[in-house]
C-alpha cells in the first residue's frame, strides 16, 4: 500500500501539491443503490409522486454535488469538470434504484470523489423526496467502479 499523501512529515493533514503533475484525461465511475418498497418505487417510476419528478431532481442533485465536492470534502481540489453523468436505473425486481455516475476532466488530479459524491447525493435526494412515504429506505453499495488516467493508471472494481 502506498503512503498517505494527505499527511505531511509531521502527520498533519494538508492539501496535496499537484503543481508538478501532468495534465491527463481522467474519468471515474461510481454507484449507489437505494432500496425501498415496491410501492414507493412504483410511485417514482409512474411519476405519481406529489413532489414531482424524483429522478430529474436526483439527477440534478448529483450533478450539482459533483461540482461542489471540494466545498464539502476537506482537502479535495476544486476541479474543472468537463462531464458529469447521473443515470438512475429502476430495478423493480430488486425493489431498488441503482445510481450510476461518471465524471470526466483533463487535469492534474482524479475525479473519484466527484463521482462518489454525485452518486451519494442523488441517492440522498431520492430518500429526501420519498421519506414522507417510507422512512426505512436503505442506501448501500456506495463504491467506486472504475477510474482511468493519472500516474496510478487505470483501476476497476473486482465485482
Amino acid at each position: 500500500m502506498s503512503t498517505l499523501t494527505h499527511l505531511n512529515a509531521n502527520g498533519e493533514a494538508h492539501m496535496v501539491d499537484v503543481t508538478d503533475k501532468l495534465i491527463t484525461e481522467r474519468e471515474a465511475r461510481a454507484q449507489a443503490v437505494i432500496k425501498m418498497s415496491a410501492q414507493t418505487l412504483a410511485m417514482i417510476v409512474d411519476g405519481k409522486h406529489h413532489k414531482g419528478d424524483v429522478f430529474a431532481t436526483a439527477r440534478l442533485a448529483g450533478i450539482m454535488a459533483a461540482k461542489k465536492t471540494s466545498d464539502i470534502i476537506p482537502l479535495c481540489h476544486p476541479l474543472m469538470l468537463t462531464k458529469v453523468e447521473v443515470d438512475l436505473i429502476a430495478q423493480p425486481e430488486l425493489n431498488q434504484v441503482k445510481v450510476l455516475t461518471r465524471c470526466k476532466l483533463s487535469g492534474k488530479t482524479g475525479v473519484e470523489m466527484e463521482a462518489l459524491t454525485a452518486a451519494t447525493a442523488a441517492a440522498l435526494t431520492i430518500y429526501d423526496m420519498c421519506k414522507a412515504i417510507q422512512k426505512d429506505m436503505v442506501i448501500e453499495q456506495v463504491k467506486l467502479l472504475t477510474k482511468t488516467g493519472g500516474k496510478s493508471g487505470d483501476w476497476s472494481c473486482e465485482d
